[in-house]
């Protein structure tokens, strides 16, 4: 049976990395896989390096080109919209004919629409440049997730600082994005901060050319079998449901009528009614879009529901909090910046600790620190006053809220992208980034709801009793609500340890013990070395 096994397993007799992880074959040295992984973080960063340089200098653009509350509204809301809508669509568009190309030009071109940016001048035009460079975001993420997939594909602690690393990109990059844009409008004005996105991103094009490797992933050639698979009408249906549904609730808050305005319901049920019927085409098409087996692991859902539950009030209250700083307590935009550093300096910390823990602590814990953390920070937030004193409230609640952000993050991370085969990851990060920006934009309509609606009603007795910090409060409890429920989904999650390696080669390939003993024969036999499967091992823990 040995033989059998053998000839039937050709992989088995093939020598594979050490615990630690060796380096892929794909890079010739260790810079260059370095600057590789550095690239792609910055990929995923994106998104939120852009949103947070808007945040520090949205009311000093405002003021400079006259800008209505729903103009400058839709300087971030336009970036969403684009980046959520087409996130799956350039998932498969990666999968199926590379991802190189692809990556290198939204690089490139999210360098070049920053530069357009900084020119703007009227509204109009940065808000529609704001837009396309969403597009960019919305490339380069699932490339960059979908490369780091196929080359890490085997567990080992190398692929946990990996991805611990890309992880880093979204609570970070938008830290960073307040930080040199607070930096550069201080120093000249707000349209530095486009000029630097745009430098910053163009130097990230030029080490991508040299540090990126060619496609590992097979290629799809063009033809009429690849546009079948390409899943045409699925890829509609998302593009329209999420683009209607996103500019629904972006539109709702500042329409005339709010959201009884016409076209922010017709909006609303129309792109509900897409989703839908994309949900049901999927079930049943040949080559779906998204496989919605995936959706039965019970781990997987709720992984993705305590990080939704997060990512509703991580971003929205960093907006907010960098708005009350501005407006109640009267900072400069370097001010703002320099008081939202904590945030950067932890976020680089609790990354480096996850990388090392992953594969050693049970991740069912690190979710439950990653919302408790989350629940407490904006408690913090929302019972500060006007008077409060920012070491005493804010800062703590920075810490903890970028603790809950990126332990969240990587956890969630990991498991959704070994959740699916090596020729779907550039689809599993399209997924990831596609529901974690529609529950942004569920957030920011509702936070946005909230805080104009109390904007004109603060109480005149209580605890906020005439406190402009009133409506930042009412945004902060919402997202502390949101945190809070996220806390009761923990123990119902049942994710061990990710990353790590098993200590036999028969459970490595995770195989019935009889099969476990014949391969583990052929082992003895050829190399007495450890072996493992190319399906990446996550332990779970089952009833």
């Amino acid at each position: 049976m040995a033989n059998e096994m053998k000839e039937a397993r050709p992989g088995v007799e093939e020598r594979i990395p050490s615990k630690q992880g060796d380096r892929p074959k794909e890079f010739t040295s260790t810079i260059q896989e370095c600057l590789f992984v550095l690239t792609a973080t910055m990929a995923i960063a994106m998104g939120s390096f852009a949103s947070g340089s808007i945040t520090v200098i949205s009311s000093f653009i405002g003021e400079d080109l006259h800008m209505t509350t729903a103009q400058i509204t839709w300087m971030t809301s336009s970036s969403t919209l684009a980046g959520g809508s087409f996130l799956l669509f350039f998932g498969r568009l990666a999968d199926l004919f590379g991802t190189k190309t692809l990556f290198l030009g939204s690089l490139f071109f999210f360098a070049v629409f920053s530069l357009a940016a900084g020119f703007s001048r009227d509204p109009i035009t940065l808000d529609v440049l704001n837009g396309v460079m969403g597009l960019m975001t919305a490339s380069s993420v699932p490339p960059a997730q979908g490369m780091l997939g196929v080359l890490y594909e085997k567990p080992s602690k190398r692929k946990n600082y990996a991805f611990a690393c890309f992880s880093a990109g979204n609570p970070l990059g938008f830290v960073f994005g307040t930080i040199f844009s607070g930096i550069a409008t201080s120093i000249f004005n707000w349209r530095a901060s486009f000029f630097l996105l745009a430098i910053i991103y163009l130097v990230f094009t030029i080490i991508a050319i040299f540090t990126v490797p060619k496609d590992a992933a097979e290629k799809q050639p063009f033809n009429l079998e690849a546009i079948h698979k390409f899943d045409v009408l699925g890829t509609l249906l998302t593009i329209g449901g999420i683009g209607m549904f996103s500019a629904a609730l972006s539109l709702g808050p500042t329409a005339l009528d709010g959201w009884k305005t016409s076209y922010v319901l017709a909006l609303l049920i129309v792109g509900v009614l897409l989703l839908v019927v994309f949900v049901f085409w999927e079930k049943y098409f040949e080559f779906p879009l998204v496989n919605m087996a995936i959706w039965k692991d019970r781990d997987f859902s709720l992984v993705i529901a305590i990080l939704l539950l997060g990512f509703m009030s991580f971003p929205i209250a960093a907006f907010f909090a960098a708005l009350f700083m501005q407006r109640v307590w009267h900072f400069s935009a370097l001010e703002t910046a320099v008081h939202l550093l904590p945030m950067a300096i932890t976020g680089i910390l609790v990354n480096v600790f996850a990388g090392l823990v992953l594969h050693k602590i049970n991740n069912q814990l690190l979710m439950f620190i990653g919302a408790l953390a989350y629940t407490i920070s904006f408690l913090l937030m929302a019972v500060t006053k006007s008077t409060s004193s920012y070491w005493a409230f804010y800062f703590p609640a920075l810490i903890l809220d970028v603790v809950g952000a990126d332990l969240e993050f990587n956890v969630a991370n990991m498991y959704v992208l070994s959740s699916m085969p090596p020729h779907q990851q550039s689809i599993a990060g399209g997924l990831l980034q596609t529901v974690t920006k529609l529950c942004m934009t569920l957030g920011y309509g509702i936070a946005t709801a909230l805080y104009n609606g109390e904007s004109n009603s603060i109480p005149d007795t209580g605890y906020y009793a005439h406190d402009p910090a009133w409506p930042y409060a009412t945004v902060m409890w919402y997202s502390t609500a949101f945190c809070a429920a996220s806390v009761l989904l923990v123990p119902w999650l049942k994710i061990k340890t990710q990353g790590h390696w098993a200590e036999t080669e028969g459970e490595q390939l995770g195989l019935a013990a009889p099969e476990r003993a014949a391969v583990e024969a052929v082992s003895a036999e050829e190399t007495a070395k450890d072996v493992v499967s190319e399906k990446p091992v996550i332990e779970k823990e089952t009833k």
